[in-house]
């Protein structure tokens, strides 16, 4: 197989090829091309399928009847993702691209024709984010610049649905007893006084993502997902976050199926941001349990075992995404 400069492959079910030099001629004047079947057949894309969000929001897509493209940022990638998904879910793939989130080309060859894209994660790391640094929350903030711009040159319809963390919304940086919701923004410098690089990543992504957004005239809307119980949790400041009643998870499934049901109300008006959790954490003994059955033993309460049942008082509000899926689920009904 030859190499291309730019790294740019198309995984097909299941074979590996390299795209044609005439396929890697995109984000030239809009000049796109979108199939019937895209149309109707509604053709979306989720990057990073490789992750533990992105296999449930592919399969959360399969299911619903969607034609579904996935990107993965390495080739070695596709391994990961099929173990993380079923024989046959994986061939319903429309098509499985390498596409670096660096590469705005690559981007905008993988989004080409899509009604919408979920971008899910810049970064995998199945330690739990054990090395995020300072320079991954620049790059983080950079990945979502290039997936809003490929989304707004590429895709059929300018619809993104964006992965961002309720990291992005807890840090406010004051003291005072306010509710946490959609309208709550965390500091960028507390967090860069404090180290908290996720959590500066997730926000400055986010933000990025709105004010190009804005430029590329792109549908956003963000899902703010607490930690994934069926994933590695990462050292976020977790025990800090507990003592705070900021502490909310969240399994991955569910936090899948809200990013499907926010796409799909965005045909009714759903826009801006969705904190998207089903549990607060409120009392040391709930912490402990999860980490004995996470098998993630400290990494919650921080070794503490006082106080165990003394209820946390937390101001965090998921109201705005309770109200959408319930109405979702009435309209489903009907």
């Amino acid at each position: 197989m030859r190499k291309m400069a730019t790294e740019e492959l198309a995984v097909l079910k299941p074979q590996v090829r390299c795209l044609r030099e005439e396929e890697q001629k995109v984000c030239v004047n809009n000049a796109f091309s979108c199939g019937s079947d895209a149309r109707e057949r509604k053709l979306v894309c989720v990057t990073s399928g490789n992750s533990n969000l992105g296999s449930h929001i592919v399969k959360a897509l399969l299911a619903r009847g969607y034609l579904v493209r996935v990107t993965i940022q390495n080739q070695v990638d596709y391994e990961d993702m099929k173990k993380l998904m079923r024989d046959e879910e994986i061939n319903q793939l429309e098509g499985v691209v390498v596409a670096k989130m660096g590469s705005l080309d690559s981007l905008c060859e993988a989004f080409r024709g899509c009604h919408a894209i979920f971008h899910t994660s810049s970064f995998i790391d199945p330690h739990g984010i054990s090395g995020y640094s300072e320079q991954m929350a620049f790059l983080e903030a950079e990945a979502a610049r290039n997936v809003i711009e490929a989304c707004g040159r590429a895709a059929y319809a300018k619809r993104c649905i964006f992965t961002s963390s309720l990291l992005a919304a807890i840090w406010t940086g004051d003291n005072e007893n306010k509710i946490i919701d959609e309208f709550s923004w965390t500091n960028e410098e507390f967090c860069r006084e404090n180290k908290l690089w996720l959590a500066l990543g997730k926000t400055t992504a986010e933000m990025t993502s709105w004010r190009k957004s804005k430029e590329m005239k792109v549908n956003l809307v963000t899902v703010c997902p607490g930690l994934l119980m069926d994933t590695s949790f990462p050292n976020a400041h977790n025990s800090v976050m507990l003592e705070h009643g900021h502490l909310a998870v969240e399994d991955a499934k569910k936090a899948a199926e809200a990013h499907v049901y926010v796409y799909e109300a965005m045909d009714y008006g759903a826009s801006g941001r969705y904190l998207c959790y089903g549990k607060v954490v409120r009392k040391m003994s709930e912490a402990i349990e999860l980490e004995n059955g996470l098998k993630i033993h400290g990494l919650l309460s921080g070794g503490r075992h006082e106080a165990l049942d003394e209820e946390i008082h937390s101001m965090l509000s998921n109201a705005k995404l309770v109200r959408l899926i319930r109405g979702s689920q009435k309209l489903s009904c009907k």
